[in-house]
């Protein structure tokens, strides 16, 4: 998310999804999704009811009997962290902050959560992206630097890491037990506060909010099924828990429905089962294997059901199969009704991709369809990105992550446009070696010191283990030439 000189990051309206058509839920002009990440110039700051199961016996002791949030705040404030990240603007050249501000490095706060002792954090993509440095404050105020695993802009999730042991780290719970008028706590740091507890109820579930953003050059394809909520969640608290009575971590704050930017009464989520799903990927893999079923949905209104003559308006339409995909090698066609993803009941495209999202290529589900009034179950296999069922390798390897680079080869259109005969675009970068020399994104390495570059795997063979100067040439996509130096 880039930098401006507001206040707040404000979310950015508009995409598409690769599954599917849906309305957004809210009107455009009416409210503003803002993520609560909270920038500033480097200063030092200054300074109900629980729900009620059923149960064969009364505990008075056990957390469903308690009639307040004293022991789901009591188990999770110290788990709950607040983040400092660092951005050096003298490498950006952002002309519009070197007007207000001059070109001192700039600071973003946001929150994070422990997820094992350890030391691994989970917060979002958008509290950390393109950070110089990450620091991390617990909620006794010992600060550690922290270290970047990996992140996933298309669930606006990240995970970092602190080196220290016997941390006090919150118990997952399962989203999809979450029940809309459930109570749920938000714990962060809003206004550089120490961990703060809001109360509040679930909403909705499965809202998409068009705030991630589509971006098949970066193979950025979004998921968004948040977790509604009226808990109050402010600047500061991106990164957050959302808890349930129990002190169960049920999904991530991510943001805030505002037309000033303060909360307003909508907040957003992204749930654990996915939050579970990405970092488990990044710790294993240093990357998220996407799974993907192979099919273009839409949801079913009225007037598609009469015009389909459907019984009802349960499920989603398969409007369109993808060829060679996991649904058509599992007998999924174009004009079935998808009803359920193992046993949780789909209705809308969020909730889709919200289930496939748990799961990596490989992975067999169940999928019950409607056909003719019949109910259905197929088993598919998911696939990947390359349709098939291997997990994909990390490509940045150590090399790259010193780089600070995601990159992947030029397609035939752009060394056809571009006259070139081979190269690796440049499709993501962070703090590493080619942002500090001044190279923006979208730039194609074709030689490293005078060799050339075909594939990713060349880079990594030509500059694992170097030491010294290295040589980097290649092309922007409007055919601007570059020529760069670092050292190693």
């Amino acid at each position: 998310m880039k930098k401006t000189g507001s206040l707040l990051l404000v979310g950015i309206l508009g995409g598409a999804f690769s599954l599917g058509s849906y309305k957004l839920f809210l009107e455009k002009d009416s409210k503003t999704i803002v993520q609560t990440k909270v920038i500033k110039e480097v200063a030092k700051p200054t300074h109900g009811v629980a729900p009620i199961h059923q149960t064969s016996f009364f505990d008075e002791n056990s957390p469903e009997s308690k009639k307040d949030f004293t022991y789901a705040s009591k188990t999770t404030v110290d788990a709950v962290v607040h983040i400092t990240t660092t951005y050096d603007r003298s490498s950006s050249r952002d002309p519009y902050y070197e007007y207000y501000y001059g070109r001192g490095p700039m600071q973003a706060t946001g929150s994070g959560v422990i997820l094992s002792e350890d030391g691994y954090i989970a917060t979002n993509n958008h509290v950390i992206e393109d950070a110089d440095k990450i620091e991390v404050a617990l909620n006794d105020n010992k600060t550690y630097e922290a270290k970047l695993i990996g992140r996933d802009p298309a669930t606006d999730l990240a995970l970092i890491k602190i080196e220290e042991k016997g941390l006090p780290n919150i118990e997952l719970g399962n989203s999809d037990e979450v029940q809309v008028g459930e109570w749920v706590l938000a714990v962060g740091n809003p206004f550089n506060l120490t961990s703060t507890v809001t109360a509040g109820i679930v909403s909705a579930k499965a809202r998409s909010i068009n705030l991630l953003k589509y971006d098949p050059d970066r193979e950025v394809f979004p998921i968004e099924s948040f977790i509604q909520t009226d808990a109050a969640v402010n600047p500061g608290n991106s990164g957050g828990a959302l808890v349930n009575s129990k002190g169960e971590l049920v999904g991530i704050n991510t943001a805030i429905a505002s037309r000033t930017g303060s909360y307003a009464g909508y907040s957003f989520a992204v749930p654990v089962n996915i939050m579970k799903k990405v970092t488990k990927d990044l710790m294993e893999y240093g990357t998220v294997q996407r799974a993907f079923i192979g099919v273009h949905i839409t949801e079913i209104d009225q007037e598609l059901a009469d015009e389909l003559k459907l019984d009802d308006l349960a499920g989603v339409y398969v409007n369109r199969i993808i060829e060679g995909g996991a649904a058509k090698s599992a007998g999924i066609n174009e004009g079935d009704v998808i009803t359920k993803i193992g046993n949780v009941a789909i209705n809308t495209v969020p909730s889709l991709q919200e289930q496939i999202g748990k799961f990596r290529p490989g992975d067999k589900i169940s999928v019950t369809i409607k056909k003719d009034s019949k109910e259905i179950v197929k088993s598919v296999t998911l696939r990947n990105k390359n349709g098939n069922t291997e997990v994909v390798a990390e490509e940045s390897g150590e090399v790259m992550t010193l780089l600070g680079a995601q990159m992947k080869p030029a397609t035939d259109k752009e060394k056809k446009a571009l006259r070139i005969t081979g190269g690796v675009k440049i499709v993501d970068l962070s703090s590493g070696k080619l942002r500090a020399a001044g190279i923006k994104e979208g730039f194609i390495i074709t030689k490293i010191n005078s060799r050339s570059v075909k594939t990713t795997e060349d880079i990594t063979e030509m500059l694992e283990g170097k030491s010294g100067g290295v040589l980097i040439e290649g092309i922007y996509p409007n055919g601007m030439k570059g020529y760069y130096g670092f050292g190693l």
